[in-house]
Parts: structure tokens; sequence; C-alpha cells
């Protein structure tokens, strides 16, 4: 035998009879087979036990009163103990109250009767307290003292007139904060324990009244057994009826009053079930302002399953409201229908309608409906700013990064931007910053132009209208075209029809063609609306009244500069680019793909002939500021800006119109941009070279140049009144620097610029290279050969006169004193053009020196052999004179030089041996005396120069 069971535990503690409590312990059975026997307070409760566990068992108590122990008892461990008690308590039932267990009356009810006068069936003060509080300890206060607080009041639970306070105060003054809500949450459980009614006090205390069915049983059945002739059963009967009539007459009125209320119960209960329809109507107003139409929908479906069909006519008439409210409902969403909304408000409108099973097809009236207004938001587009560019003002284009880039700006422009300097003007902004389109509730376009400083800084520019026509169409298109297309691709896909409940829906082919034609034609007006502003030759195939109808813009040169174009271009490529995202149709979108490419053409080849304009007005920021550089000689700064110029152009084509995106064509790809554009690059890179030629031949003008410089701002007035006076190089001078400058760009700039285009994409680049080598080639010789003879015809000049300087005869020559002063001008003269050139550019010297030194020795040579006779004397001067000037050029002589030295020596006489000392001593003393000045003739530098030509 195992050990055996112990109650260590009880929950609660106390209780009345049918008290359902919590029984813990140790070995309290293996299962419920095991358990044999519980007794509460002696009372076996076994029927009512419920075992759950070895350590748990739940069970009633029984009608035993006072405090008592729980014993279990087990088959595996006998009897047990218990180490906690139970206090069972009998309530006093009234008449009316519920009881789970048999009440002896004898005490209350027969003693009431006795004395001949009913009884409250009330609770009294003695009943149990409401709050289930303990009021041990609790004095109360007498009753004098409570109606001095409560005059008019009373603690009687049941008078009118009861005070909580004064019941309070007389039965729990001692108690907590804490204790009173203990108290009220008793009371409320209490409340709802009383409020269950009959069925669930049934349900609780179900064995109880099955026991006293049993009870009733068994004593009916020991009746009958023991009444053998049935004469007491009879009685009973009689007796028991006799009570029944006389209860039923006792209550009649109450009965008759409970018949009347269940009816009226009844009857409100029907109108409760039933109030869904009577509040519909009220129900669906409320919900159509608060914008819920999914319940308005659900309602309406519902109504109409259950009452549609109903015969009875209040039914009818309340539904028949319903139904005039729904068709008013429908005509609101149709209209709202037709409206510009967002794609997934559109989705949720056809819904709507479809599943309030509309005659029509919302989804094709919708499309139709978007398709005349995105027409509409169109043709306001264009008309608005068809009208406003007649007011249009001067238009400052963007400005560029380079500092040397001025491209798209004329010589008028340029002279504008440098008065606008301290009020900048703005460069193109994105589209929100300048006009923002937007839709009116009525469906129309509406501008918002929001000013910023730069624009109220430069108050007299604005954008050009073009540009925000562009900015304004492609907008509209990039915004709302998509939720057309995309609810298009739903309908026809039967997307729509499935969310509003049709889901064999089968799209009609016929309306698909429909769609398709309804989208070329939006965007064929997209795209000729754009055209008829940028690109009008395009639209010449089209009638008077076609091309009218796209926009008819006045021409104006200074209509959308060059310098908008590539942003105009961007905006254009981005729509279509978002356009091809879509996975249109390709003979839909062709026509947009067109209209950027000829976009990207246009701008390209007007950026091109701009750019070629700025390089040839260029001659007008020569400052002839000579900037000297170890590697490639001294230049000014034109070649450096005429390179920021074709690189910043071809930088801004590749961003905006070279480089290619998805879906688009190569630029290159058509045989007559690709002749165009090599022909403007060779313009471009051939334009440099008349802006050099211009500068070199140019002729001064001190006061045209003065009173030019007038228009411009103060600060570039005294620069060029300044170099026009003062710094104004001369015409020898101006001739090597821009033979520098076009040697630099011959051999250094033109490769690299070429480079460049060949990398960004431009076809052709040997040709253009070839040709542009060419056309600087023939500057190169025209400069050098002008700056030749320009510095050489004086010092051949000179040379007859000073030669023959105080009669001089060769014939009557009495003494050698030396080198005569003539070709020591000689020497000057070319040690002056040596300095000048070294000073420009190092890499010239041996070119210069040996053509002039080549002009000098053929005169030289001419000069000795027009004398017809040389004296003794004559000769040795003239072999003296011949020698210092080869041995002092000795580094540049050439084969001509050569050859007419050797020709002039040769026609003087050979000397003797006293006349050669001579002469050497003279060259000798010569060369000492001019030691210095010959040094630039033979200087490491020179030397150098020579090897590299």
């Amino acid at each position: 035998m195992g050990p055996p069971p112990v109650v260590t535990g009880v929950s609660p503690r106390d209780g009345p009879p049918g008290t359902r409590i919590i029984i813990r312990g140790e070995n309290l059975g293996n299962d419920p087979k095991d358990l044999i026997g519980l007794k509460i307070c002696g009372v076996d409760t076994l029927m009512t036990a419920e075992w759950k566990s070895s350590k748990k068992i739940i069970a009633r108590t029984g009608p035993g009163k006072g405090k008592g122990d729980i014993i279990v008892i087990t088959r595996s461990g006998g009897v047990g103990s218990c180490t906690v008690g139970f206090r069972g308590f009998f309530v006093q039932i009234g008449p009316l109250q519920d009881s789970a267990v048999w009440i002896d009356e004898t005490q209350t009810v027969l003693a009431n009767l006795g004395r001949g006068r009913p009884s409250s069936p009330m609770i009294s003060k003695e009943d149990e307290d409401p709050l289930g509080i303990s009021n041990e300890g609790n004095r109360a206060k007498s009753e004098e003292e409570m109606l001095e607080h409560f005059p008019d009041a009373s603690g009687n639970l049941t008078l009118e007139n009861f005070s909580p306070a004064w019941y309070l105060l007389e039965n729990h003054q001692q108690a907590s904060f804490d204790d009173l809500k203990m108290g009220l949450s008793y009371m409320k459980r209490r409340s709802s324990q009383q409020s269950e009614g009959p069925i669930t006090f049934a349900k609780a205390n179900l064995s109880g009244i099955l026991d006293c069915l049993d009870s009733l049983t068994e004593m009916c059945e020991k009746f009958a057994k023991d009444d053998i002739q049935r004469e007491c059963i009879n009685s009973y009967a009689v007796s028991l009826m006799q009570a029944k009539s006389c209860a039923d007459g006792l209550f009649q009125e109450v009965l008759g009053r409970k018949d009347k209320a269940d009816a009226t119960r009844n009857a409100l209960g029907v109108l409760q079930r039933f109030k869904f329809l009577f509040y519909l109507p009220l129900n669906i107003e409320r919900n159509i302002q608060k914008e819920d139409y999914n319940l308005v929908i659900n309602e309406y479906i519902r109504a109409k399953s259950l009452f549609e069909d109903s015969p009875i006519q209040v039914f009818q008439k309340v539904y028949k409201e319903v139904e005039s409210q729904v068709m008013k409902f429908k005509e609101m969403l149709q209209e709202k229908l037709r409206q510009p909304n967002s794609l997934e408000e559109q989705k949720k409108l056809i819904k709507y309608l479809m599943s309030l099973d509309i005659d029509n097809d919302p989804g094709w009236g919708c499309l139709l409906s978007q398709e005349k207004w995105l027409t509409k938001l169109f043709m306001d587009c264009k008309d608005s700013n068809t009208q406003e560019i007649q007011e249009e003002v001067p238009i400052a284009p963007p400005r560029h990064k380079a500092s040397g880039g001025s491209l798209g700006l004329s010589l008028q422009a340029e002279s504008r931007r440098e008065l606008q300097e301290e009020a900048p003007v703005p460069p193109p902004r994105h589209k929100t910053a300048v006009v923002s389109s937007g839709l009116s509730l009525s469906g129309e376009l509406v501008k918002v132009t929001s000013k910023s400083s730069d624009q109220m800084a430069g108050q007299k520019f604005k954008m050009p209208q073009k540009v925000v026509f562009v900015e304004e169409l492609t907008d509209i298109m990039g915004r709302h075209f998509p939720d057309f297309w995309k609810l298009g691709q739903a309908y026809f896909s039967g997307s729509l029809h499935k969310e509003g409940g049709d889901k064999s829906y089968k799209p009609d082919q016929n309306k698909h063609a429909q769609f398709k034609q309804m989208v070329c034609e939006i965007l064929r007006l997209f795209s000729n609306l754009l055209r008829a502003a940028f690109l009008p030759n395009s639209l010449e195939n089209l009638s008077e009244k076609e091309r009218k109808m796209y926009g008819q813009w006045p021409e104006n040169k200074r209509d959308v500069p060059g310098a908008w174009l590539p942003h105009c271009v961007r905006y254009v490529r981005s729509c279509a680019s978002s356009l091809c995202r879509l996975d249109l149709p390709s003979d839909c979108q062709a026509c947009v793909q067109e209209l950027a490419l000829d976009m990207r053409t246009n701008c390209m080849f007007t950026l091109l002939k701009q750019a070629i304009a700025d390089v040839r007005s260029l001659h007008i920021k020569e400052t002839w500021i000579v900037e000297l550089d170890d590697e490639f000689g001294g230049r000014t700064q034109l070649p450096a800006l005429f390179g920021n110029i074709v690189n910043e152009t071809v930088q801004h084509l590749h961003e905006v119109v070279v480089q290619n995106k998805t879906g688009e064509t190569e630029i290159f790809s058509q045989r007559p941009v690709q002749i165009e554009a090599t022909k403007l690059c060779t313009e471009l890179l051939q334009g440099f070279a008349p802006c050099l030629e211009q500068l070199a031949f140019s002729v001064d003008k001190p006061n045209t140049t003065s009173t030019q410089s007038a228009d411009l701002t103060s600060g570039s007035s005294e620069l060029v009144m300044e170099s026009s006076e003062d710094h104004l190089p001369s015409k020898d001078k101006k001739l090597i620097i821009m033979l520098s400058n076009c040697n630099h760009t011959k051999e250094h700039l033109i490769p690299l610029l070429v480079e460049n285009l060949n990398k960004h994409g431009y076809v052709e680049m040997n040709k253009v290279l070839r040709s542009a080598q060419e056309t600087y080639e023939k500057l190169d010789k025209k400069l050098f050969d002008s700056y030749v003879e320009e510095k050489s015809n004086p010092i051949i000049g000179s040379m007859e006169p000073n030669m023959y300087r105080g009669r001089f005869d060769w014939a009557n020559y009495k003494r050698v004193n030396g080198v005569r002063n003539y070709l020591k001008e000689v020497l000057m003269g070319m040690i002056e053009i040596h300095a000048e050139v070294f000073s420009i550019s190092p890499l010239f010297v041996s070119r210069v020196m040996t053509k002039i030194v080549d002009a000098v020795a053929e005169e030289m040579s001419r000069l000795v052999q027009c004398v017809t006779k040389f004296g003794e004397n004559g000769a040795i001067q003239a072999r003296l004179e011949l020698l210092a000037l080869q041995d002092a050029v000795a580094l540049y002589r050439s084969a001509a030089t050569r050859k007419s030295f050797k020709e002039a020596l040769d026609c003087l006489t050979v000397l003797t041996q006293d006349n050669k000392k001579t002469l050497e001593d003279q060259l000798n003393k010569f060369k000492m005396q001019f030691k210095f000045q010959l040094m630039c003739f033979h200087s490491d530098t020179g030397e150098i120069s020579e090897s590299k030509t």
C-alpha cells in the first residue's frame, strides 16, 4: 500500500453549501478510479469530486455546517489526513432566491404564516454584506449621529433614500481604499452572477438539482409502494393541484403582465433583428459622407440578398428607399471616376461600380475620360505658353563651369554677362523650382510660379517660355500617362474585373485595338507639340490646320539659346526613358523616340555651331600676356580658352546628347548625322586659325578700341584702354606670339582635342585631324614667313648703305682696323631678333635665326660679288668681315648659308702669309671685343633648340 493522502491546502476556506473548492495536497490518488471517498465537514461529496492530478481535486461542498476537515480516501493509500480545514455556513435564503440545496423553511416561512401576516422577501440588515468586507472591529455610529450628517438619507438598502456614504460609515468605517475596491469588484461579480439567469444557475448546480430530482422520484416511489390503496397519493395530488390553482390565482395578474411583456419583448426582438434594414438609408448617407464606400456596398449587397424579394410591404418600402440612395451613390461614383484621380483611386472606384452591378462598363468609360482629359491638359499647356511668349524679356542662358567657356554666348550676351556680375542670373533649375503643374478640383491645369532669391536678384531675366513649356509638358506626361497606361493594362488583363468579383470576364479585342490607337494618339500629340516648339521644320508635311493646332510659336533669333537646349533635351530624354520602361508597343513609342533623337541631333548641331562662333570671336579676349612654359614655350591664354570651349562643348554634349540610354538610337548611326557632325567638328577645330590670323595681321585702332571698351564694365574698360595705348605689342611681336600660339595649337592642342572627340564617340576624327593640321600648317607658314620678312628686311635693307658709309671704297682702302660698325649693327639686329624670339618661345630660335642668317648671308654674298675691284687691304677687310659673320652665326648655318659664304669668299684674292696673320689677329680681336654679344649665338639653349628642330 502506498502513502496515505494528505490535504495541505484548500481554496476558498469557507462558504455555503455548493461552494466550488480546489483541494491541493500529496498522494491524492493515481487516477480517478483510485479516488473512492471525499468527506468535507463530515459530509461525503465524492459525487461532486473531479480528480485532476495526484496533487489537485475540485469538488463542491455539501450541507455541512461549522469548521471541519477535508478527508481524501484512495484505494492505494487508504484514509488520508488534513492539515487545513473548511468552514461551512448556511446563508438565509429568501423565498424568491435560488438555492442549490434544500432549505429548511420551518423557522422562516411557517413562523410568518403562523403570525398571519406576509413577510417582505427583501433582504434585511442582517443579511450578507453586499461588499463582502469583514466588519469585525467596526464600531457602529448611532443613528442620531448619522442623521446629523445625512438628515434626509438612510442606511437601509431597501429604502429609496438609501445613502451609500451612510452605509459605509455605519458598516465599514475602518476599511481602507483597497478594501473598498475589492468590495466593488465583489459586488460587480455578485451582480453579474445574479443576472445570468436560471439557466446559468442550473448549469452551475446541475449535480445538486439532479440529486433533488432523484430524491423526489425516490420519495414518490416509496409513497406509492407504501400506499397500497393509493388514497394518500391521490390526496397529495389533489392537494398539489389545489396549491397550483391557488398559486395561479395569486399570481394571475403578474403572469398576465409577464405574458404581455414577453410578447412586447418578442416584438422588440423582431424589430431589433431587422433594424439593419430600417437604419440602412441613414447609415448609407453617413458612410458616403465618411467615404467608407466598402461598407456602403457590403450593407447594400446584404440588404439586397435579404429583402429584395420579401413580400412584406414595410420591408419593400424601406428597400425602395435604399435602392434610390444607391442609385444616387452610383451616379456620384461615375462622376468621380470621370475626374482626374490617382491610379489606385481609379481602381477602387471601378471596383465599387462593378460591385454595384452598374449597367455600363466603368473601366472603359474611365479610360475614355482619361484620354480626353490628358489631351485637354496638353492643349491647355500649349495655349498658356504660346500666349505668354509674346511678353518674353531678354534671356540669360545658363552659365558653364569652365572659365573660358562662353558656350552659347555671343559678344552682346557676353557683355550683358559682365554687366550682371553682381546680380547672377539663375541657371536652369529643376522644374519644380520654376513651374509646378498641378490639378485643380475641376481637373484644369494650374500653373504656380515660384520666385527664388536668384530671380529676385536678376529680375529682368527669366527662363525662356519654350523651356517652361517643355518642363510643364513632360511633367504632365510623366505624372499622368503611366497611370493611364497601367489602368488600361489592368482593364485588359482582367484584374479590374477580378477585384470587382467578375472572374469570368474576357476583354474585348476590338476595345484593345481602340485603346492602342488612343495611346498612339496621345504620344503623337505630345511629340508634335514639342516639335512645333523646337523643330517646326519637321512638321512641314502636315496641313496648315494641323500645324496651327500643334502651336505656331513666333520666330525669334533669341528664342531658346543653345545653352538651354541640353536642359530641354534632358527633360525629353527622361520622359522617353520612363515611357520605355512601361513596355509600350514599339509602333506607339516610336514617335517619342524619334523626337528624342531629333532633339539630340538638333542640340548637338546647334551647340557645335555656337561653339564655332564663340571660337571665332575669341580675338576680342586676347590680353597679349605671354605665359612661359618650359615644355611648350610661351603663349597667351587664347589656346587654353579655345581648348576649354571645345572640351566643354564635347563634355556637355556627351552628358546630355551623345551618351545613350536604354532603348535609344545611337546618334551617329545615321550617315547624314555623321557627315554633318564631322563637318562641324572640322569647322570647330579650324575656327581658331582665323582668330590667330586676325590678331597677327590686325591694324591697331586705339580710338576704336577705347570706344568699344566704354560699353563694358569699368574694370574691363581700364584693361582694354591700357592695353591699346601702352602695352599693345608691335606687329612683329604679334606675329611671333601668334606663331607660338599656332604652333602650340597644331602640335599639342589639336591632337588632344581630336583624341577627346574620338573618345566621346565622334566619327571620322582622322579626317578632322588632317584637315585641322593642314589649316594650322598653312597659317604657321604664313605667320613664319611674315615674321622673317618683317625682321629681316630692316637688317638687309640697311646693310648696303651702311657698308659704303663715308664713301668707302674697296679698291683704295688704306688700312685694316678691324670689323666695321655696319657688320656689328647687323649682328646686333640679329641678337635683338634672337632675344625677342627667345623671350616668347625658345623652340623657335633656331628656326627663325636660320632663316634670318640665310637672308643676311645671301645679301652679304651679293654685296661682295657686286664689287668690281678689291685692293689688297680691301680684300683683307672683306674676308675679315665675311669670316667674322660666318663664325658668329655658325650655329645657325644651313646649306644655303654655306653656299652664300663660299661664293663670296671665292670672289676674293688669296692672301699672303703676312695678310693671313693680320686677318687672324683682327679676327681674334673682334671676338674678344664682341665676346659678350656673341654669347647668345653659342649658348646651350640655342644648341638644344637646334637639335630639337
